[in-house]
């Protein structure tokens, strides 16, 4: 019902608690793929911890704090987007995303993050969108720069996960960047 549609059959729609045992079974079935760089991949575990992880989103969506979407490819939920953080009134959210493996090498995280950022700066008004990555995320640093973000620097053991602390790459483009760069990023 509410979906803008990202090419290859794909569409970025509304992800709610509601969903929660489709976000399970995803989140099971590519939990080896996400565990390496997301904290929730080892939290939600069966149908219960994806609701509440998902009601965590929706009540920050309400407080205009969060929000979180789903990537469909085909009717099949494959990947999301989330402001993981949203501060309206400091004018900056950070972006974050997840795709599992099938559905990579399409552009869909690109395509569904320049839709976000075109609504964080041109509808919301912020100023800054910010990209956090583990070093080692390759597919994700390549994001960030199809985005025309700048990599602003490392912040240094600055993530537990895992049991051990990890180095998180801060990314970012600024209002007046996106827009004259057409709400495209560097590469249009």
């Amino acid at each position: 019902m509410f979906s803008t549609p990202l090419g290859d059959g794909a569409q970025l729609c509304p992800l709610e608690p509601w969903q929660a045992p489709e976000l399970a079974a995803c989140t099971d079935r590519v939990r080896d793929h996400l565990t390496p760089w997301l904290p929730w991949a080892h939290t939600v575990t069966d149908t219960a911890s994806a609701r509440a992880f998902l009601q965590r989103y929706a009540d920050e969506q309400a407080a205009d704090e969060g929000r979180i979407c789903g990537i469909r490819r085909g009717g099949e939920l494959v990947g999301g987007m989330l402001f993981r953080r949203f501060g309206a009134s400091e004018g900056s959210c950070e972006l974050g995303a997840w795709l599992a493996p099938e559905a990579q090498g399409r552009g869909l995280v690109t395509t569904a993050a320049r839709h976000m950022i075109d609504w964080a700066v041109g509808v919301r008004g912020l100023t800054r969108v910010e990209w956090r990555v583990s070093p080692d995320n390759g597919p994700s640093i390549a994001v960030a720069e199809r985005l025309g973000m700048t990599h602003e620097g490392t912040l240094r053991s600055v993530f537990p996960m895992g049991g051990h602390r990890h180095d998180l790459q801060v990314w970012a483009v600024l209002a007046h960047e996106w827009q004259a760069a057409g709400g495209n990023g560097a590469h249009g």
